[in-house]
């Protein structure tokens, strides 16, 4: 062999044991976990990123905490931060996380003295000794003193230090998502936004949610509630508040969604549904793709060939009639068709002394159709969760499905096995899996005789399992971000005791002495999955979704807090509340217009508008730039009232409501005594807000006369509006006054409820320069309709529902009829009925 060929092959044999050693070295650490001889290669991944780093084995040698939670981990083994007190816990405390100085100190293998006499703390770690006094705001590390923003203190009998300052002087860093506390070698150990799914799961498991865990635990929770008579009273309220908001379900983030236009892959331009927050999809009766038109129609959904509009046709239809199924609203993408809808069925069950319970079962159900080939639409899986459904979102291809369940405490008395909720997944199998007691959380002194259900899966992967997440619990609203979820509930409760006033203050919460308080759960949101963060409270009550926004790491809400019929300290205030990444309240701006009720809100940007009223129609323009301290900028009052703010550019909004008149009531000598406002027709009106210190009615429409009512007042998806197009539309009926009544009105002062006279769309041109111009009004009624409807129209199959466009075809649908009319001239192309 010649000498070239031998240095050939010996180069080769080395390169490949090269090779092999440093597969070695990486498959060890996977294997056996980080040694200790591995920190320089550990430290270089500090700099260089954490990539190369197994998931979970970055927490070696890690502490993780979590605000608010006893759990802790430590070189990922699980942890009690405090065998002996439960209560000790990271908290926050004047914008500040303070952490357990001893819990982290031994954590690490440091030693932790206390001198009682001289309330001194001190912790010796290597060759570092860390001091410092309780109340001070600074402590010492070998002698140096190092400034706190806050002091150290004690906090459930532990004393208690701002995180960053003491993982620093321990020469640590610290990591910080949403309340979940890192503390480690690692610079930058992970990444908020690619890591998120990661960093959601360690939250999981360190939050500190207990569960149910057995029947006996249940019923003890039920009991402890307040017992069963006061469970029916609040069985009767909530199911009250449930009621009237999904009948007014009325849903702020460039977060706005101002403008309803898309496009689809073929660059059609079409509208789509008026959601509250851009990339939030909010399910509805109607929907469209640019080319088709998605519709629920009464116990069926169809699906009509749309455009071109001369062409138009129903290609398919789902019927579910007799299927016990009543379909309520739908979504659609590219592929999928999801439909959710309700079923009910009921069970008897004995009670004492002879008596029986009828308990209903109502399910919320979501079937997904492939809907690629429109004359071979398939049923791909139906997720089906026991409750009341209260709402839904799509946020990409996750969708999320909430629901109420009620608790029945007799029934469950006597069916121990049907005591918890059950759901059907057909991607596992075509029957109902009851949740188990240990997968059901509760929140602790928030408790309602409810369960609370979030269904939770991916469009994109319909094998996987649906994931389910159920909690002893109520919801009534909901906000949505791209990122989270935020649940409120009313929540009433005897706070007087001396036990609760101390609870609120621990947890930093505002005390009040009379009314219903809001909780809101928050929930992160991910890849079809939900993982709770966190809960705080605010006084008073919301009234929509709209009531609460989003924007950075601040969540906002505005709440009535009283009555409005009282006139002692206890009469209604209005409020706005800005809450920490942790819910906790940073800001606040109290007792706006007492005695009045919000209306309407709308929050954009660093501003939120708010409308109150009881005589007249104040608009506050409120800042919120300063979250410590918000403030009102300007004030309007005008007659009327809105009860939909929708934005029209960063200087106007648009407000949809009541006009109203103010009527003196007087004594026997003539003699005012008081006043009431009475409304009349539908208001719109355009507030210019160049001037935030003096907002003004740049433009005003009235509707029809007392009586004229619309959707679009209670439900923002009736709304079709369009800056780009200056276009404008929503449903109608309208009521209007006849001459010979006008005498009776100008007598009294007080409207009356007069004649039938339309029901239909209102289309409107609208701009900045000319405000409202009335193009047209579409009906689907006939002259026969209008002939016998006499005073009043009730709700009818052709009561125009929606409107949308797709190019330059405008649609109405009813139940009964689609028209297609050309956006520019308004003149009708067709029209199809619906058998």
């Amino acid at each position: 062999m010649s000498k070239k060929k031998l240095t050939a092959i010996i180069a080769l044999v080395v390169l490949i044991a090269f090779i092999l050693v440093q597969m070695l070295w990486t498959l060890i650490p996977l294997v056996y976990g980080e040694s200790e001889t591995n920190a320089e290669v550990r430290q270089d991944s500090a700099d260089k990123g954490t990539q190369s780093i197994p998931i979970f084995q970055r927490l070696d040698n890690a502490i993780v905490l979590y605000v608010g939670s006893p759990k802790a981990y430590v070189n990922n083994e699980p942890r009690q931060i405090d065998v002996s007190n439960p209560e000790v816990c990271p908290i926050i405390k004047n914008n500040r996380t303070l952490v357990p100085v001893r819990f982290i100190a031994e954590s690490l293998g440091a030693s932790v003295t206390w001198d009682g006499s001289t309330s001194t703390v001190q912790v010796f770690y290597g060759d570092n000794v860390i001091s410092m006094v309780l109340g001070e705001k600074a402590f010492t590390v070998n002698g140096v003193r190092k400034d706190l923003d806050v002091p150290a203190e004690t906090y459930n009998g532990r004393t208690m230090i701002p995180l960053r300052a003491f993982a620093e002087a321990l020469g640590k860093n610290v990591f910080y998502d949403r309340g979940l506390i890192i503390i480690s070698d690692i610079k930058d150990i992970f990444d908020p936004g690619a890591d998120k799914e990661v960093l959601d799961e360690i939250i999981a498991r360190v939050s500190d949610l207990p569960v149910v865990g057995s029947y006996e635990k249940l019923k003890a929770l039920l009991e402890e509630i307040n017992g069963t008579e006061n469970m029916k009273r609040k069985r009767m309220a909530f199911d009250t508040r449930v009621e009237a908001e999904i009948m007014q379900s009325a849903p702020a983030q460039k977060n706005l969604a101002e403008d309803t236009a898309m496009r689809n892959e073929e660059g059609s331009d079409y509208s789509a549904t008026n959601v509250q927050v851009e990339g939030v999809d909010e399910a509805d009766i109607v929907k469209t793709d640019g080319k088709y038109i998605y519709q629920v129609r009464n116990e069926d959904i169809v699906i009509t060939k749309a455009y071109p509009a001369e062409d138009m046709e129903v290609v398919a239809k789902l019927k579910f009639d007799g299927e016990n199924y009543y379909p309520q609203e739908l979504y659609i993408d590219d592929k999928h068709l999801v439909v959710i809808g309700n079923t009910g069925e009921g069970m008897y069950a004995r009670r004492r002394y002879g008596y029986y319970s009828y308990n209903i079962q109502r399910r919320v159900n979501a079937m997904i159709y492939d809907i690629t080939d429109k004359q071979n639409i398939k049923l791909l899986r139906e997720v089906e969760v026991e409750g009341e459904y209260i709402s839904s979102r799509k946020v990409g291809a996750n969708l999320y499905l909430v629901a109420n369940e009620y608790i029945d405490y007799y029934f469950i008395q006597y069916y121990e096995e049907n005591a918890t909720p059950s759901y059907r997944d057909t991607a596992i199998k075509d029957e109902n899996i009851n949740i188990g007691y240990d997968d059901i959380q509760y929140f602790p002194r928030f408790t309602q005789p409810n369960y609370l259900i979030i269904a939770a899966l991916s469009l994109d992967r319909m094998d996987e399992p649906v994931n389910i997440s159920t909690y002893l619990g109520a919801g009534e609203n909901i906000y949505v971000s791209q990122k989270n979820m935020y649940i409120a509930v009313t929540h009433q409760d005897d706070i007087s005791s001396s036990s609760n006033k101390r609870i609120m203050a621990e947890e930093n919460l505002i005390y009040t002495e009379y009314g219903r308080d809001t909780l809101i759960y928050k929930f992160s949101l991910g890849d079809g999955k939900v993982t709770y963060l966190c809960k705080g409270t605010v006084p008073g009550t919301v009234l929509n979704q709209f009531s609460m926004d989003e924007s950075g790491d601040y969540f906002r809400i505005a709440t009535t807090k009283g009555d409005v019929w009282r006139d002692d300290e206890y009469t209604s205030k209005n409020n706005v509340y800005v809450l920490g990444e942790r819910l906790n309240i940073v800001g606040k701006l109290e007792d706006i217009a007492p005695g009045e009720k919000i209306y309407s809100v709308r929050f954009m940007g660093d501003r939120a508008y708010m409308v109150t009223f009881k005589q007249v129609d104040p608009l506050f323009v409120i800042d919120l730039k300063d979250v410590e301290n918000p403030k009102i900028l300007g004030a309007l009052k005008i007659p009327g009232y809105s009860d939909y703010l929708h934005p029209y550019d960063e200087n106007h909004i648009i407000g949809f409501g009541k006009d109203t008149v103010e009527v003196s009531h007087k004594d026997f000598q003539g003699n005012v005594i008081g006043s009431t406002a009475y409304y009349k027709g539908i208001k719109m009106a355009v507030f210019d807000v160049s001037d935030v210190n003096n907002p003004i009615e740049k433009f005003k429409e009235i509707i029809g006369d007392r009586g004229t009512d619309s959707e679009l007042l209670s439900n923002h998806k009736a709304l079709l509006f369009s800056k780009e197009k200056g276009l404008l539309s929503f449903p109608v009926t309208v009521m209007e006054v006849q001459d010979d009544e006008y005498a009776a009105m100008e007598e009294t002062g007080i409207p009356m409820y007069v004649q039938f006279s339309f029901q239909g769309a209102y289309v409107y041109h609208i701009d900045m320069e000319k405000g409202f111009t009335l193009r047209k009004r579409i009906t689907h009624l006939s002259e026969d309709d209008y002939a016998k409807a006499g005073l009043y129209w009730y709700d009818n199959d052709k009561n125009i529902e929606r409107i949308l466009y797709i190019e330059d075809t405008l649609y109405t649908l009813s139940k009964k009829y689609i028209k297609a009319h050309d956006l520019n001239s308004l003149s009708e192309i067709n029209t199809i009925e619906l058998q």
